[in-house]
């Protein structure tokens, strides 16, 4: 049976606007077999039978590669009238995590070979009387809105007819198995920071859904905080230009209510209410994307210890795709998944493979203009940075060595010469140069020297980074090729490139600089240049030897995978003390602030203006490091 065939595209009949939520209700008849709902929307949506949750989530997607959920829905059924209730919500605007497209819903309901029920002019809907539309406050411009829900404008009434919409997609089921959502995640403790607020403590940090039960002394709006850490002793509700809360209208008596679309991640919540309140219960209900863990040997409690914040960390940030930090942003970055693929071949059973490969595959559905992937994936946004689209080519190379599956660098074998054509065109004396565009970040590291002009233009002048990274893509492209038995158009230019690289950056003492004629020594660009092969031998044993003894400016936590990967090519058994007590130090600042994740940073929460996220997947790599050195096993 073609899915969705005979749906049609619908919204409620009102006028559009962003951060829009619409209501559809439709009763379904007796149903004697097994019964599946396919639906898809944009942006998000949540289904209730008979008033009971169902389901939530949209894949991100785009409108050629449009994603559409199966889910049984038999269990929820009962022998006599069912309802079927959806809350859709469109956000509209741009995002690094979303791209604007038509606001829409389509679902069908089959039962055996029959559909029973599907969307048309004829499903009822109506504008949500409860969530407020057009409210549009930022959690983050990478995340998108946060949410305003009205529990005093409950009703039943007040739906009419809906209005086609006109949509072109091509429909793809989901690559991968939706979430899990747990029942209420513990409370380690509640206190009252004044006569109306109320601070909770999670104990740990945790990603879900909120879900509140309180009892109210009358109407009264309730504003709920959420964050990682605490500010003398309260949640930071906003951080710049930054939400991180909701708003709840409260009714007289109990409100039992759960967002099922905004997912939160947080070990605080803070509610400040306007009159007294009773808390049965304000937290999170957990929601995770279920992975079985490869059991690992670990000789010393803190390397255990270690690794399991690690672990943890991967298992947050991964939601329909992998994500960067599940608190701020919830974004798809090449290199970010690649740290959180390469760890996951190592701690999950089947490498986890599937996923990685649905991530892989989103990312390289996105149309750029250009030959550079954006930002992120799904994007509404025209930033990209350039390295990342390298970064991506030696992600699909590793997926490819830890998997053994080729299918996807032959389906997109021409999106990879691509990006490398892209390169190749902004190169000049055959060195690749720095992208000018105010559009292009040239960001290496978070860390001197490498940070890149943030929608500024920038010289158009080559460095050492960019070229090694390029040299290290071509490699990578070259033994996917090989593999998959198709043709390498770009014979000899890696060779080529490793000598012009040494000739250019090797500075005096044979260590290399960042940009020719200046004193800019990096860990990641020493270690580059030994990785992509452009210094061997007794020149690359000097430059690890320097790197050890802290002669040039640090890597941080993400980019030290490359370090370590360094070392460990040129003398493992020699630096491996080295490359442990390094990440012994590092990681045990943060077990010794009680954190139960890996940071986006050392800074912790206090970086980027007290924006540093405490939880984030690009962190976590001991994982691989500890399996790699033998720590792990």
């Amino acid at each position: 049976m073609d899915v969705l065939k005979k749906s049609k595209w619908i919204w409620a009949l009102c006028p559009k606007t962003e951060d829009q939520y619409t209501e559809y209700v439709e009763i379904l008849g007796h149903v004697d077999e097994k019964a599946c709902l396919n639906i898809s929307s944009d942006t998000d949506y949540t289904v209730f039978i008979n008033d009971t949750f169902v389901a939530s989530n949209q894949y991100g997607d785009y409108e050629h590669y449009k994603i559409y959920d199966s889910i049984d829905i038999t269990y929820f059924l009962t022998k006599k009238e069912n309802k079927l209730k959806i809350i859709a919500y469109h956000c509209g605007v741009n995002t690094q995590r979303y791209r604007k497209a038509e606001a829409g819903l389509i679902y069908e309901v089959v039962s055996g070979e029959k559909i029973i029920a599907y969307s048309s002019e004829s499903t009822l809907s109506r504008l949500s009387p409860t969530y407020v539309s057009g409210n549009k406050r930022f959690v983050s411009t990478q995340l998108g809105f946060t949410f305003s829900y009205d529990a005093t404008k409950e009703q039943e009434n007040n739906y009419f007819p809906s209005i086609c919409v006109d949509k072109t997609v091509k429909f793809y089921k989901r690559p991968i198995k939706k979430l899990k959502v747990f029942d209420r995640c513990n409370v380690e403790s509640i206190t009252k920071a004044d006569e109306k607020t109320y601070l909770i403590d999670l104990g740990k940090e945790v990603v879900g859904l909120a879900t509140l039960d309180i009892i109210s002394s009358g109407e009264q709006k309730i504003k709920v905080a959420y964050g990682e850490s605490l500010d003398n002793g309260r949640v930071r509700d906003r951080i710049h230009d930054r939400s991180f809360f909701f708003e709840y209208v409260a009714k007289d008596g109990r409100n039992l209510f759960t967002d099922y679309m905004l997912r939160l991640s947080c070990r605080y919540l803070e509610i400040t209410a306007e009159k007294s309140i009773k808390i049965n219960y304000v937290g999170l209900l957990p929601q995770a994307y279920e992975v079985e863990e490869k059991k690992a040997e670990i000789i010393s409690d803190l390397d255990k210890q270690i690794y399991d914040i690690c672990v943890n960390t991967l298992r947050l940030c991964m939601m329909e795709h992998y994500v960067d930090t599940p608190w701020r942003e919830q974004c798809l970055y090449a290199f970010d998944s690649r740290n959180q693929m390469l760890c996951g071949y190592y701690t999950f059973c089947d490498g986890n493979k599937d996923y990685a490969r649905a991530s892989l595959k989103l990312i390289c559905e996105d149309t750029r203009k250009d030959g550079l992937l954006s930002i992120c994936y799904p994007c509404g946004t025209e930033l990209a940075i350039p390295s990342f689209s390298l970064y991506y080519l030696i992600a699909m190379r590793e997926y490819c060595d830890y998997t053994g599956d080729i299918s996807l660098v032959k389906e997109y074998k021409c999106k990879m010469e691509r990006i490398l054509d892209e390169f190749i065109k902004n190169s000049d004396g055959g060195l690749i140069k720095k992208f000018p565009s105010e559009l292009t970040w040239n960001f290496y590291d978070w860390s001197e020297y490498l940070e890149g002009a943030l929608y500024k233009k920038e010289e158009h002048v080559a460095d050492l980074i960019i070229n090694c990274l390029f040299v290290m893509a071509l490699d990578a492209y070259e033994i996917m090729c090989k593999k998959a038995d198709e043709e390498y158009k770009y014979v000899g230019l890696a060779e080529s490139l490793r000598s012009l690289v040494k000739e250019e950056f090797t500075d005096d003492g044979g260590v290399m600089t960042l940009h020719k004629g200046r004193k800019e020594y990096t860990e990641l660009g020493n270690a580059l240049a030994v990785l992509c092969g452009a210094v061997t031998g007794e020149s690359a044993a000097l430059l690890c030897d320097k790197i050890i003894n802290g002669e040039f400016t640090p890597s941080s936590l993400s980019m030290n995978i490359w370090k370590y990967e360094a070392l460990i090519s040129v003398n493992g058994e020699k630096y491996k003390e080295f490359i442990l007590d390094e990440i012994r130090a590092n990681y045990k600042k943060m077990l010794d602030a009680g954190s139960t994740t890996v940071w986006e940073t050392l800074e912790g929460s206090a970086a980027f203006g007290n924006a540093g996220s405490l939880c984030h997947g690009w962190s976590a790599v001991p994982v691989y490091v500890f399996h790699k050195l033998g720590v792990a096993k």
